[in-house]
């Protein structure tokens, strides 16, 4: 799992034992493109280039490609200008992947805010402007994001570590333990441990269900991705480890909603169909609606296939604007380029750079679909992936990664 808030760290451990294994095998590595290549056109291993500089070779002989475009053997190229082949007919149009537009790890990391630290230790992030001072129309809401911080988990910290607030229940923590960080998250929201929390068995789908005081008290939760309600009292939480959590909250109406949106869910809309129940289940208007967008994980990490970009083209006409193509920033890879040379065809070898998806902007975009305002859309920001000091990242940490909860609820009156 990275240790820094930035992306792709410089790795100097494997680095340095790459540089040893070069010294032990008493080689060099490739200096091209360094200083340590030679002016005369020497390698750094005292070898001269023989091709001479008037294009002819060292036998002698010159290029034999003549500008005009014609063979060494007089032919000329019998490709035409206008894309059909020497024998008349235009080769068939073949369709080639978008280019996406080039970035940097870093410049698509959004930094997380500063956590609140509850009295009982739990850190916790606040939705910017909706917990001002006297500001009626939000502070009826319970709302808040959880972080990693601040619980009696040990299952996924290192020996000596403080306690963290795994909120899953996952095969290897503790039921008990995960029960008594709920009640201090939910404690930390509201005040009051024993307020009702109601979740879901989430399953990357666009299923959503209303809730009511009666779901709290459920053995087995409902299958879903997305809840709602305008019940007062209760808390709705959606639990994440990379995907994105989006809270929704109707100002004049008084009704919430929690939904959990994987790039599946995205796909299916979940976000853009909750808004739509929330019209039908209340008369929510989307003027009337604030929503904010949680911590997940971010462009700057999310490297995704071929089947996942072929997803989102056959849903959204904006679909070339939520990807990126991103440079491997591997400092080994990029100390020694040879190591990774491959036989393979160009473009059919891993090496290069990767599509990485935007699933913040992907639901941004549908609350805007849904009738939202842009200055109604808060983006708390935070990648978990790449900050894992202050997130859960299932995929960081390749599948043994805790749970965090975002909340929302309303007050009673």
């Amino acid at each position: 799992m990275p240790s820094s808030s930035t992306p792709n760290a410089h790795p100097d451990r494997a680095v340095e034992a790459t540089d040893a294994l070069f010294r032990a095998a008493r080689l060099v590595r490739n200096l091209r493109g360094k200083s340590g290549v030679p002016s005369d056109g020497s390698s750094s291993l005292g070898w001269k280039s023989e091709v001479p500089s008037d294009g002819s070779s060292s036998l002698g002989w010159k290029s034999g490609v003549p500008s005009d475009g014609s063979s060494s053997l007089g032919w000329k190229s019998g490709v035409p200008s206008d894309g059909s082949s020497s024998l008349g007919c235009k080769s068939a149009s073949v369709p080639l992947r978008v280019r996406f537009a080039r970035a940097a790890p870093e410049e698509l990391l959004q930094s997380a805010p500063v956590p609140r630290v509850a009295p009982n230790g739990v850190q916790w992030l606040a939705v910017p402007g909706w917990e001002k001072p006297g500001r009626q129309k939000t502070s009826w809401l319970w709302h808040g994001f959880s972080t990693r911080k601040g619980g009696l988990s040990r299952a996924y910290c290192a020996e000596g570590a403080p306690g963290e607030l795994n909120l899953g229940f996952t095969a290897v923590d503790d039921r008990k333990t995960v029960g008594h960080n709920r009640r201090l998250l939910v404690a930390a929201i509201t005040g009051d441990a024993a307020t009702p929390l109601i979740v879901l068995r989430q399953i990357h789908s666009s299923v959503l269900v209303v809730a009511t005081a009666g779901d709290a008290a459920r053995e087995r939760s409902w299958k879903a991705d997305g809840l709602m309600t305008d019940e007062p009292g209760l808390l709705l939480g959606v639990q994440t480890a990379d995907c994105i959590p989006v809270l929704v909250a109707d100002r004049k109406r008084r009704a919430v909603a929690a939904f959990h949106a994987g790039w599946r869910g995205t796909v299916k809309r979940i976000v853009e169909t909750g808004v739509g129940r929330m019209r039908l289940e209340f008369g929510s208007r989307p003027e009337d609606l604030i929503a904010a967008i949680g911590p997940g994980i971010g462009a700057c990490c999310y490297a995704v296939g071929e089947e996942v970009l072929s997803s989102f083209e056959s849903q959204f006409a904006y679909a070339d604007e939520l990807f990126r193509e991103v440079d491997d920033s591997d400092p080994v890879r990029t100390r020694y380029p040879m190591l990774f040379l491959t036989q393979r065809a160009p473009g059919h070898s891993p090496i290069g750079p990767s599509l990485h998806l935007d699933l913040v902007e992907a639901n941004r975009r549908q609350l805007l679909s849904a009738g939202l305002e842009p200055r109604s859309i808060k983006l708390i920001g935070g990648c978990t992936s790449c900050q894992p000091e202050l997130f859960f990242s299932h995929r960081a940490s390749r599948g043994h990664a805790g749970r965090m909860m975002s909340l929302i609820g309303i007050r009673p009156r």
